[in-house]
C-alpha cells in the first residue's frame, strides 16, 4: 500500500522538451528532478532529427497543457465616448391650484326710466352687461315708428345687422319689408323692429342664459315705452324668450297669445317662421302669410 502522504514522481522532460516549453513562454520550475545530461550531438544530427523531436515535444505538451481559450477578436477602434446623460431631476411638487370659484351672475346694469326713449337706446349702445360686448361693431338698438301699431321682434343681429347697426338688413330684410308690405305695413310708418339680444353672438350661435338675461330688460322696456298694438314674433328662439316657454314653434304658430305687460295691458302675440328660415324653407311662405293676416285680425 502506498502511503497517503507519499509525492508521486514528478514526469520527467529531456532538454529538447524543456527548450519548447521555454518557447512558448512556458517554465515548468516547479519540476524539481535531476535530469541526466544530455551527450552533445554533432550539429548535422541535431538537425537530422529536429522534425521527429518536435513532434515528441508537441505530444508531452499537449498531455502536460490544457485545451487553449479560444482567441479573442482583435479589438475594434472604440468609438468616443458619449457624454453621460443628466441626472433625471426629481418631480417638482404640484403646485395647489385654488378650487375656482362658481361663476356669478352677470350683474344686469339698470334700465332707464320709461319715459326717457333716447337715453334708453344711449345705454344699449354702451352696455357692458355680458361678454358680447367684447365682440361687436356696434349694437343693434332697434328702428322703425315711435310709437308703432306693430312691433316686430327678431332674434339677434347677424353680420351684417353688426356691421351697419341696424335690425333686419340684407335678404332677410328684404324679405321682410316685403311680407309688411303685402299686408300694408312699413317700418318707416307702422312698424318698430327690434331683436332679443342687441349684440350680435359668435358665429350666429343661440344667446347664453346670461346673455338673455342682460339684454332681456331692455325689450321689455322698448314695449313698454312703443306701446305696440300687437306684436309679430319671428322665430323659434324669440318665441321661447319672449313667451317663457320650450315649445316648438310649430306648436306656438297658428294662434294668438297674450303678453303682459307692465302697464296692465294684454298685448296679442302672433308666432311666425325668421324670414331667414323662409329663404331656406321657401314652402313655408304659405304659413307664413297665413300668420301675418292673423296678426291683422288681432285688435
Amino acid at each position: 500500500m502506498i502511503p497517503t502522504d507519499a509525492v508521486p514522481p514528478a514526469p520527467r522532460i529531456n532538454a529538447l522538451q524543456k527548450f519548447w516549453l521555454r518557447e512558448i513562454g512556458i517554465e515548468k520550475t516547479w519540476l524539481q528532478a535531476a535530469e541526466p545530461p544530455v551527450p552533445a550531438r554533432p550539429a548535422s544530427t541535431a538537425a537530422a532529427t529536429a522534425p521527429e523531436a518536435v513532434a515528441a515535444a508537441d505530444a508531452v505538451l499537449a498531455r502536460a497543457m490544457p485545451a487553449a481559450a479560444p482567441a479573442l477578436p482583435a479589438e475594434a477602434p472604440s468609438a468616443p465616448a458619449k457624454p453621460a446623460a443628466p441626472a433625471a431631476r426629481p418631480a417638482a411638487r404640484p403646485v395647489p391650484v385654488p378650487a375656482a370659484k362658481a361663476p356669478q351672475p352677470p350683474v344686469v346694469q339698470p334700465v332707464v326710466p320709461a319715459h326717457d326713449f333716447d337715453a334708453l337706446r344711449e345705454q344699449v349702445v354702451q352696455c357692458t352687461a355680458c361678454g358680447l360686448c367684447n365682440g361687436r361693431r356696434h349694437a343693434v338698438f332697434g328702428m322703425g315708428a315711435r310709437p308703432a301699431r306693430w312691433m316686430v321682434v327678431g332674434e339677434a343681429p347677424g353680420e351684417q345687422e353688426d356691421r351697419q347697426g341696424l335690425p333686419f338688413v340684407g335678404r332677410s330684410g328684404q324679405l321682410l319689408d316685403a311680407m309688411l308690405a303685402s299686408v300694408g305695413l312699413n317700418r318707416e310708418n307702422d312698424v318698430f323692429i327690434a331683436n332679443v339680444i342687441k349684440c350680435r353672438p359668435p358665429g350666429n350661435r343661440n344667446p347664453k342664459p346670461e346673455e338673455i338675461a342682460a339684454c332681456s330688460p331692455y325689450l321689455m322696456r322698448q314695449i313698454e315705452l312703443l306701446k305696440p298694438e300687437r306684436i309679430l314674433v319671428l322665430g323659434r328662439f324669440a318665441a321661447q324668450t319672449l313667451l317663457g316657454t320650450d315649445a316648438t314653434i310649430g306648436s306656438l304658430r297658428g294662434r294668438k297669445h297674450v303678453l303682459a305687460a307692465d302697464d296692465g295691458r294684454s298685448i296679442p302675440v302672433v308666432v311666425s317662421y325668421h324670414p331667414a328660415y323662409l329663404l331656406r324653407s321657401p314652402v313655408e311662405k304659405a304659413r307664413a302669410w297665413q300668420d301675418l293676416r292673423l296678426a291683422m285680425a288681432q285688435a
